[in-house]
Parts: structure tokens; C-alpha cells; sequence
């Protein structure tokens, strides 16, 4: 937990899966002795059959299949593609992705769009349900996620379900004290996004941000 999976050996993480070793062996001191035997390498290791890893003092059943799942989720981990990540470039980009979301709501709700330097997504989150005031919206809330999520651009987008466009004066007041905040923690504000039935308004395309 403090130094993270990648700070530990093999052996380790192996041991972390099985458990426990035997009376004279730790679990990382087993899975070194199995791991030795395969020359320490895993692919060795994952070709290995139950009765072999079961031939070990300390390793039945329920821990070889285990060390054969991981082994197996790893060969599997390296023929998956990541996703493309969903890039935003304007208000439209915005307004695309969240009117799925929005489209039937008869309440308000607020969303958090966090975004890396390339301005693709790194999480969609939902700030608050039933209005958009300063008290709905929290701007620590939205600096603290920003900084969490290591984003380095946002955006926050809210519905009208009333159909009006205009932003109130909360809205205004609301996208002022984000732009401050994010100037301060130099995190750039994309757009404040309004959607209502089919239409939208941008605070950044009005020349607000």
C-alpha cells in the first residue's frame, strides 16, 4: 500500500496470492524455491501444471490454480489494447458526452469533467443532484477531484430541465469562483457547459471564462 505493486519482486507478489507458506518456508521464500526452479522466469513459471506447483510443501490445490489464473491474466493483459480515451476540444465535445445523462432529467444535476494536459478524459463525475447553486457545487470539491485525479484541465457542465438557456446568476457567480480557484492551482477551466433539451450554452464560447 505504500510503496505501490511495483516496488515489490516477483516473488512477493506471488506470495501475497498464495498466502501463506509452509513450517519452514515464509510465502515469498516458497514462491523464491518455486520460482528458482524456473529459472525466475515467469513464462517458465506459467507453463508449469497443477500436479508440479502441487508437488511443493505448502501448495495445494486452491494456491496452484491461483498462481495459474495470475499467470494466465497476464499473458491475457498483454494482448488487450487500452481504450482511446475520449479527448475534448470544445463545448460541443462536452454537450455530446453528457446529453446521453441528461436528456430525461426533471432535476438538475452537475457534472466534473477531468482531463489530462492532451484534454482526454480521465473520469466523469457527478458533482451533485437536484440543483446547481454555490452550495450544490462545492469549488473545493472540484479542486480537490482535480487534484486527486492528477488532471491538469476541466470543464463542468450542468442541465436546465426548465429548457431556458441563460445562465443565472449562480451559474455566473459559481463558473467566476472555479476560474479564480483554477488559475490559482493552474489547472485550466475549459468551459461551464449549460444543456438543456437539445441545445446548449457555453460559457467559454460567450466569451465568460
Amino acid at each position: 500500500m505504500r510503496l505501490g505493486a511495483e516496488a515489490l519482486s516477483n516473488a512477493e507478489l506471488l506470495a501475497i496470492l498464495i498466502g501463506s507458506g509452509n513450517q519452514e518456508e515464509s510465502a515469498v521464500d516458497l514462491m523464491k524455491h518455486v520460482l528458482s526452479d524456473c529459472d525466475n522466469n515467469l513464462a517458465q513459471l506459467s507453463k508449469m501444471s497443477l500436479p508440479q506447483l502441487m508437488g511443493y510443501n505448502g501448495i495445494g490445490e486452491a494456491k496452484a490454480i491461483t498462481i495459474l489464473a495470475a499467470c494466465e491474466l497476464g499473458k491475457r493483459r498483454e494482448g488487450t489494447e487500452m481504450p482511446e480515451r475520449r479527448k475534448f476540444v470544445n463545448s460541443r465535445d462536452i454537450y455530446t458526452h453528457l446529453w446521453p445523462r441528461m436528456r430525461d432529467l426533471d432535476v438538475e444535476e452537475s457534472y466534473l469533467i477531468l482531463m489530462n494536459q492532451g484534454y482526454k478524459e480521465i473520469k466523469t463525475l457527478r458533482l451533485s443532484h437536484g440543483g446547481i447553486t454555490e452550495t450544490a457545487v462545492d469549488v473545493r470539491l472540484v479542486m480537490k477531484e482535480a487534484l486527486l485525479n492528477n488532471a491538469t484541465v476541466i470543464a463542468l457542465a450542468h442541465n436546465h430541465p426548465s429548457g431556458n438557456l441563460s445562465p443565472s446568476r449562480d451559474d455566473e457567480m459559481l463558473t467566476k469562483k472555479i476560474s479564480e480557484a483554477c488559475r490559482t492551482m493552474r489547472i485550466h477551466f475549459l468551459d461551464h457547459v449549460i444543456i438543456t433539451d437539445g441545445q446548449y450554452y457555453s460559457f467559454r464560447d460567450n466569451n465568460k471564462i
